[in-house]
Parts: C-alpha cells; sequence; structure tokens
C-alpha cells in the first residue's frame, strides 16, 4: 500500500514536493527544524489529494506516458482510487485546521484548484492550465509558509512578496512541463501549448527564464556573481528547450527547469540572511 502511494506522488516529488519544501523554509522563514517533517507532511499529503483526483481522469493517458503509475499498473482498482481521492479531502482540512485558520482556507483554496483543474478540466487547455497551476502552487506555498514560521496565521511582507513572485513565475513557465507529455496530450486532444504553438512554445521559455532571473536577482538583491550564475543556468534551460527537442531531451531540460527553479525558491531565504548579518557588519 505504501510503495502505490509513492507511486501516486513519486513523478511529482522533484517538481513539487521539493521545491515547495524548500520554498515554504526559505521564505518563513523556518522557526525550528522540528518544523520541517509537518512542513513536508503538509505539502505531500495535498499533493496525494492532487494527483489521486488527475490520475483518475484519464487512465489511458497515464497507460501510454507513465504506465507505472498505480492505475495503469493495476495496483489499485480504479473505484478504489476513488474512494481514497475523496477520503483525502477531510483528512487535508483536519491537519490543517490543526495548525490556524489560514492555513485550512490554503488547503480549501488547493481542493477547490484541484477539482477546477481536474473534475471540471481546466487542464485541456493551456491558458486556464498554467493559470490554475500558478494559483494552486500558490496555495500550496502560503500553506506550507504559514506552517514553517513561527506564527500559523501571519505572513510578512517578504514572505508574500515570494509567493506572489513564485506564481508569476509559474503562470509565465510552466509549461516546460508539457513537452515531455505531449504525445500523450495529443491522443487525449489537450491542447496545451507545445501543442496548440509548439515554435512559440519552446521560444519563449528563454527569455522568459532570463527575465525572471534578472528579476529576482534585483529583488533579492544577489551580487553579480550570483545573478550572473542564475542568469547563464537560465539561459542553459532555455536553450535546451529550443534545440533538443525529443522526449527523453525535454525531460532532462524539465528537470534542469526544476533546478533553475529551486535556485529562485532558496532565495528569500538568503535576502533574510542579508538582513540579519546587516547589523554586524555595520
Amino acid at each position: 500500500m505504501l510503495l502505490t502511494i509513492f507511486l501516486f506522488v513519486k513523478s511529482d516529488i522533484k517538481t513539487t514536493l521539493i521545491p515547495i519544501t524548500i520554498f515554504s523554509i526559505s521564505s518563513a522563514p523556518l522557526c525550528t527544524p522540528h518544523r520541517i517533517v509537518p512542513v513536508v507532511w503538509w505539502i505531500f499529503l495535498h499533493l496525494l489529494q492532487f494527483d489521486t483526483s488527475n490520475q483518475i481522469q484519464d487512465v489511458d493517458e497515464d497507460a501510454k506516458n507513465k504506465p507505472i503509475r498505480p492505475l495503469p499498473a493495476g495496483r489499485i482498482s480504479l473505484r478504489n482510487a476513488i474512494i481514497l481521492r475523496w477520503g483525502l479531502v477531510p483528512a487535508c482540512w483536519i491537519i490543517s485546521i490543526v495548525h490556524d485558520g489560514p492555513v485550512l482556507f490554503s488547503s480549501v483554496a488547493l481542493v477547490l484548484f484541484t477539482i477546477l483543474y481536474n473534475e471540471l478540466q481546466a487542464h485541456r487547455h493551456w491558458l486556464t492550465k498554467n493559470i490554475v497551476t500558478a494559483i494552486g502552487f500558490a496555495s500550496f506555498e502560503i500553506g506550507g509558509t504559514l506552517i514553517a514560521g513561527c506564527d500559523a496565521s501571519h505572513m510578512d511582507a517578504a514572505a508574500c512578496l515570494s509567493v506572489a513572485i513564485s506564481t508569476a513565475v509559474f503562470a509565465t513557465t510552466i509549461h516546460t512541463q508539457d513537452f515531455k507529455d505531449e504525445e500523450g496530450d495529443r491522443l487525449t486532444g489537450r491542447m496545451t501549448l507545445p501543442i496548440v504553438s509548439p515554435r512559440l512554445g519552446r521560444a519563449s521559455i528563454l527569455p522568459l527564464l532570463a527575465f525572471w532571473s534578472i528579476a529576482v536577482s534585483f529583488v533579492w538583491q544577489l551580487t553579480w556573481a550570483y545573478s550572473i550564475l542564475l542568469l547563464c543556468f537560465s539561459v542553459l534551460v532555455g536553450v535546451r528547450f529550443l534545440l533538443l527537442r525529443n522526449r527523453a531531451a525535454d525531460q532532462t531540460s524539465f528537470l534542469l527547469y526544476n533546478v533553475w527553479l529551486s535556485a529562485v525558491h532558496v532565495l528569500p531565504g538568503y535576502w533574510r540572511y542579508l538582513q540579519y548579518q546587516e547589523p554586524f557588519l555595520k
């Protein structure tokens, strides 16, 4: 059973669980090390809620793109997966209300956007997919950040700014995940950006990643060396998407995109470190 649960979320550990955990710890900032476990658990349970909802929608697509997932692999029946999907909703709300009201609001928002994305099929067009995904990630980030901080009912201005920037980054660059799934998306009639406008989709990644690298470097006061390093890495990712166009290459490029995203997510923590050090340098 534990392996089945793991396989539901396996593909999203590197794209969601790890980056959002890093973001939450950096943005809060982390109150004590003991908060890491409840942060990871909250994100994991809500990710499982989303993934079970997503994977009961079209088992045939997963059989083509990701046959190792529990449903196409025959590890769980569709009926039991549906029971698990809806049983996770109250479970998410229960662990959220333990922390505080704002965490519960984040959980409710995540459930609603999960329904909008999956059951109401907002994922079928690239525009609604990008917008709903970005807002869904923001809900993840707010919940995780609130739990990581010392006051689960409040986020300071820096944490709010970091969520706003992250949401904008997701909304404008999340189509990087769609290139590796293009074949399966075509079979299901999904209108992702790589299908609707493949040239624009690939060509847009380089300038968008470069723009956000420069923007966050200024916002979070990076040194020139770190700014150039982040910019160069974003260019590497963008060039890979532009020139290497097979499925294996797109999977690697998306992995590198998530490395870049994790670097962006840790920057609020870097900024807080600078603010902490400043009085001692005077």
